[in-house]
């Protein structure tokens, strides 16, 4: 498999540090709002490259955390009278519903910072003690000139970095360098603070991942991923203070591009922050998943309206043909997935994850077993059963959750009385049918040869 990495700018094969077994890393969200729809591109994205992977019969130990405390949750927390753990314990329940919905895979590990407080205090204390860090009234700052190849996952060198350091960094008359960064906070009053050699506080927020990636999946792990917007500073960040302390860190570096909505970069600042409750309101929560596949990760996800009515037209066609199996009475028992659209899809997915190629396969075998199944084709089945398979593999669940389902034949007969009157030229009778149908909450699509239905 071939991936884009960060740090080398350059597509390169996916070389993992055991045989057959990848350890990943995605930064998880800071719990202190409800998850918006970035959010769901960052837990999906890596969600499909762990099915995938796992697919492909590796195995995957995936770890993505949960910041606990951070200057967001002091503030909510102030804000509302309450503490920092209640805070941070609610809205990671309202985060793990919202990817349970969305049919992510819960992480093998999801680590908290504040759990990992004492790792990071003995790796704060191992920075100071090889000189690559120093002491000032506010904190413990990581000195970026021990780095030798600092800016590197950006592509940028310190000089360049600096010229913009006063919006991306903290700005701190005491540091040495505008770009040396906190790995250690002086205590402040009315903050949570934990004890340390140096003095009360909390730890920095990059240190928090170094210490929880090298603790659970060991020096040189396979893959870290996240955001693009975190390549800088929080990335490069904590390659910094891993390269600092003599560890050997992530093998390769995956970014996601961010969402647009409406044709806009979701920003707080233009407050179209849309939150992915809002979406499942109205939407099949599969829609998501589609419009993530449907967009090579590494470019910007469009989110509107029409996308997204569209997808749920895509996920239409899916659901009725798993209705149309139903009907039908295919059975996938004994069916075998055609290997050599497995292998195309494969392929699809092997250069660097590209999902609306592995997609489409997935449509264009639906459109093949449905062709099978008219001519009543001995491989329908197999085909039927690669549909099944492939979506599998990108966590596409087929068919929706079936409500009433006593009433199908019933439906099947009106289904059946709308096509004689049509072929009766009867159309008034037929429409009567169709919005009787519609009230019911189910579908009609007249294909080639055959009529299907679906619940809406």
């Amino acid at each position: 498999m071939q991936l884009y990495d960060t740090l080398t700018g350059t597509k390169r094969p996916l070389e993992p540090r055991d045989p057959g077994r990848v350890t990943l890393y995605a930064c998880g969200p800071t719990v202190y709002d409800a998850p918006h729809l970035g959010h769901a591109r960052n837990a999906l994205t890596y969600d499909v490259l762990r099915r995938y992977l796992e697919w492909r019969g590796v195995e995957v130990h995936h770890v993505a955390n949960v910041t606990d405390i951070d200057d967001n949750i002091i503030n909510r927390a102030k804000q509302e009278d309450s503490t920092e753990p209640a805070v941070a314990a609610m809205w990671e329940r309202v985060y793990v519903d919202a990817m349970d919905a969305l049919d992510v895979l819960h992480p093998h590990d999801r680590p908290h910072a504040t759990e990992y407080v004492d790792q990071m205090v003995a790796f704060v204390g191992s920075l100071l003690d090889r000189g690559v860090a120093y002491q000032t009234p506010s904190g413990v700052y990581l000195s970026v000139e021990a780095v030798d190849d600092y800016g590197a996952l950006v592509h940028r060198s310190p000089a360049e970095l600096r010229e913009g350091a006063g919006a991306r960094v903290d700005v701190d008359d005491d540091k040495r360098d505008p770009l040396d960064f906190a790995v250690w906070k002086a205590a402040k009053p009315g903050e949570p603070r934990w004890p340390a050699p140096w003095g009360d506080g909390r730890p920095g927020w990059h240190i928090e991942c170094v210490a929880m990636s090298l603790d659970l999946l060991g020096e040189d792990f396979d893959i870290h991923g996240g955001g693009d917007d975190l390549a800088f500073p929080h990335h490069e960040n904590e390659r910094a203070e891993a390269v600092a302390d003599g560890r050997r860190f992530a093998r390769h570096w995956v970014h996601h591009a961010m969402v647009n909505v409406s044709g806009e970069k979701m920003s707080k600042s233009l407050g179209n922050f849309t939150q992915v409750t809002e979406v499942l309101e109205q939407h099949d929560p599969r829609t998501l998943r589609l419009l993530v596949l449907q967009t090579h990760y590494r470019k910007t996800m469009e989110i509107n309206a029409e996308a997204l009515g569209q997808a749920e037209t895509a996920l239409g066609r899916l659901d009725a043909f798993v209705d149309r199996l139903v009907r039908d009475g295919v059975s996938l028992e004994g069916a075998t997935p055609v290997a050599v659209i497995a292998d195309e899809f494969a392929t699809a997915m092997d250069d660097d994850l590209g999902t609306p190629r592995a997609l489409a396969i997935v449509f264009e075998t639906v459109s093949r077993a449905n062709t099978a199944l008219d001519e009543g084709a001995d491989d329908a089945g197999d085909l039927a059963a690669t549909v099944h398979d492939l979506a599998g593999a990108l966590g596409l669940r087929l068919g929706r959750a079936r409500q009433e389902a006593d009433d199908d034949a019933e439906i099947d007969e009106l289904v059946a009385a709308r096509q004689r009157a049509r072929d009766a030229k009867d159309f008034a009778e037929a429409d009567r049918i169709r919005d009787q149908l519609h009230e019911r909450g189910v579908a009609i699509e007249d294909g080639a040869g055959a009529t299907t239905w679906r619940r809406v």
